[in-house]
């Protein structure tokens, strides 16, 4: 479905909502959802983002007209994964988390290219894939578990040794009592991310946000990812990072506190790459240093 009033009026030259508004569209969309829900029927929604449906549509010689294509478009595994499923929610409140949801499974669908394609000369691939992904479990697992009590955000920039495409991710890390809770999809793209800036021996910072008891500043923590390892951020480190961020356009939590990250794990000798002559080169000790 069309997620806001821009790709709405984006997409109806192709006659896809007759007459209606944006806001009659909504409405007659919601009606049709609940009415398929109560036959008893899961319903799963998608976005239908204008520029990538006629991408999808010149790729595969469909007329963006056709209902066809939309069927075709909905059932496209490229941003496969776990169902967004309707529950029987208003629109209006639903279309943030779908609108989320979608842009999420872009960011995984992009970091699982470059994740494979930081494999392709490896001479060992799905050994070295596996190795990563497990570590970087291992890392996810630590961050939340050395952030404490709280929900924290974690952030993460990187890219390529040589000009690589740069990507980004950001996950929120919820525990209570001692349990963690899932970060759903978003958690999955920064897991995804983050592989793939390992396994292409990537540069980059991971920063992690966290909102101590009321009365005490905010508080973050870094670590520099170089050659696909992760080491502790100075403090100088961070507010650099942290100022990079704001020059980006995202806001400098006022009377922020930095800090360096704690110890995480080392990098395993499998996540190395065995590509003729590449070696196990790169920074020596790992984040635990």
């Amino acid at each position: 479905m069309a997620a806001d009033a821009a790709d709405f009026a984006c997409l109806s030259r192709y006659g896809m909502f007759g007459p209606a508004t944006f806001e009659a569209y909504l409405r007659r969309t919601e009606s049709q959802l609940r009415a398929l829900r109560g036959q008893g029927l899961e319903v799963h929604l998608r976005v239908l983002e204008p520029a990538d449906f006629e991408d999808f549509c010149e790729e595969f010689g469909l007329g963006p007209e056709e209902p066809a294509a939309r069927v075709a478009y909905a059932a496209d595994p490229e941003l496969a994964g776990e169902p967004f499923v309707y529950a029987g929610e208003r629109l209006g409140e639903l279309l943030p988390a779908l609108v989320e949801d979608h842009r999420a499974r872009i960011r995984i669908s992009i970091a699982c290219s470059a994740l494979l394609a930081a494999l392709e000369e490896d001479e060992r691939p799905e050994p070295r894939l596996t190795a990563v992904l497990g570590h970087v479990s291992e890392l996810y697992l630590a961050l939340a578990a050395g952030a404490g009590e709280g929900c924290h955000l974690l952030t993460l920039r990187t890219h390529g040794p040589e000009d690589g495409e740069e990507l980004t991710a950001a996950a929120e890390v919820c525990a209570e009592d001692g349990r963690l809770f899932a970060g759903g999809r978003e958690a999955e793209a920064f897991c995804v991310t983050l592989a793939a800036g390992i396994a292409a021996e990537g540069a980059g910072e991971l920063l992690l946000h966290s909102v101590p008891a009321a009365g005490r500043p905010p508080l973050v923590r870094g670590w520099r990812l170089a050659a696909g390892r992760l080491r502790p951020m100075t403090v100088p480190e961070v507010f650099a990072a942290l100022a990079e961020d704001a020059v980006r356009g995202v806001g400098l939590p006022q009377g922020v506190a930095a800090r360096p990250g704690f110890a995480l794990p080392e990098r395993p000798v499998a996540c190395e790459p065995s590509r003729p002559g590449a070696g196990g080169s790169g920074e020596v000790g790992g984040a635990g240093g």
